[in-house]
C-alpha cells in the first residue's frame, strides 16, 4: 500500500493575514482562523506532501503544534489524504 500524503481539499484555500492563516471552504460558510504567524505559507498544502513533512528550522514545540494543527485540518475537511506521488 502506498504511503498517504495530504493536500488541500479542492474546495479549500488559505490566505495570509496579520495573525497567520485564514482557511476557507467554498462548500459552505466555513472559516478557520489559525494563529500560525509566518510558520506556514498559504500554499504549503497546495501540493501533496507527507503528513509529517513540515517547514525547516522549526523547534520541537512548533513541530508538535503544527502536527496537531494538521490533524485538525484533516478532521475539519480542509485537507484530504492522497497517495504520495
Amino acid at each position: 500500500m502506498a504511503a498517504a500524503g495530504i493536500e488541500f481539499h479542492p474546495a479549500c484555500r488559505a490566505r495570509q493575514e496579520g495573525f497567520g492563516l485564514l482557511f476557507y471552504d467554498s462548500r459552505g460558510p466555513r472559516l478557520l482562523f489559525a494563529e500560525t504567524g509566518t510558520l506556514l505559507h498559504p500554499d504549503y498544502f497546495g501540493t501533496v506532501r507527507g503528513r509529517d513533512e513540515l517547514p525547516e528550522g522549526l523547534s520541537d514545540q512548533q513541530k508538535n503544534a503544527l502536527q496537531k494543527f494538521v490533524t485538525k485540518l484533516l478532521e475539519k475537511g480542509f485537507l484530504r489524504e492522497q497517495p504520495l506521488r
